[in-house]
């Protein structure tokens, strides 16, 4: 296995019990790692980017929360449209989105 450059993690309210449901979930957190796969795979950047769905990093208010390792990075209210923005700044570009991050 590739040790990746960085690897992302989008809250999508998974729970132990497999069941899916809760806040970032009802705020397209779906949609937000569909777009992060969508970017890494046309930037060619899956041998260096992971992208990984967790469950509840316990802030719900502001979710969907987005965290980016081994940064220790932390994104609230994510959508799909900020997807692009992280991967040009952070992920492609070394800073931080101020405006998301937490």
């Amino acid at each position: 296995m590739n040790k990746p450059k960085r690897h992302i993690f989008v809250c999508t309210s998974s729970r132990m019990t497999g069941q899916a449901k809760g806040f970032c979930l009802t705020k397209d957190a779906v949609g937000v790692v569909e777009a992060f796969m969508e970017e890494i795979r046309d930037r060619d950047l899956s041998g260096e980017v992971f992208i990984s769905n967790t469950g509840c990093f316990g802030i719900c208010e502001q979710g969907p929360i987005v965290v980016v390792y081994p940064d220790n990075v932390w994104y609230g209210s994510v959508t799909p449209d900020d997807v692009e923005e992280i991967m040009d700044e952070h992920i492609e570009g070394d800073s931080i989105v101020q405006r998301l991050a937490l």
